[in-house]
């Protein structure tokens, strides 16, 4: 029996240069929910698919990253965030196994964000990772609150 290998997917520009996939329907319509959900905290600027580029050069681009209030230039805009959020948001997609996740979590600890959130859509649960803590807080009903920032979404609205 020959084993053949599945034909190379031709990546887009869009998953080549934020080094993710393709936004699906139900991770946009998740994304703006969580958007609305944090926009009534003043104290932080929501920013969705803001590219964070590490000492390194590498670069990640959360779904959703949170800094404390923002104060845009706009004569000179960024492309690019050298600076860290305290809070960066990952909905995953079908493409998207766990070990890419756990690679992208320890990244962001390694370089100074305080907390992530994990969204599953097909589970319809968000969990939030801590750095130095073993195991995430998981929400599948009810509220989520973030124990950094005091951020909260309620998951019947999330994923309605």
């Amino acid at each position: 029996m020959t084993i053949t290998e599945a034909p190379a997917v031709e990546l887009s520009d869009y998953e080549k240069e934020r080094g993710k996939p393709m936004p699906s329907l139900n991770h946009g319509v998740i994304q703006s929910e969580l958007i609305g959900a944090f926009l009534p905290f003043r104290e932080f600027s929501v920013v969705s698919e803001l590219t964070l580029e590490l000492p390194d050069g590498s670069r990640l681009t959360p779904d959703i990253s949170v800094y404390p209030r923002l104060r845009p230039d706009w004569y000179h805009d960024k492309v690019r965030m050298k600076t860290m959020p305290k809070l960066a948001v990952e909905i995953i997609s079908p493409s998207q196994g766990f070990q890419e996740i756990g690679d992208k979590l320890d990244l962001y600890f390694a370089h100074g964000v305080e907390s992530v959130w994990v969204v599953q859509p097909g589970m319809q649960a968000i969990a939030i990772y801590l750095p130095g803590t073993a195991r995430p807080l998981v929400f599948t009903t009810g509220e989520a609150r973030d124990p950094v920032t005091g951020l909260t979404a309620r998951l019947e609205d999330i994923f309605a």
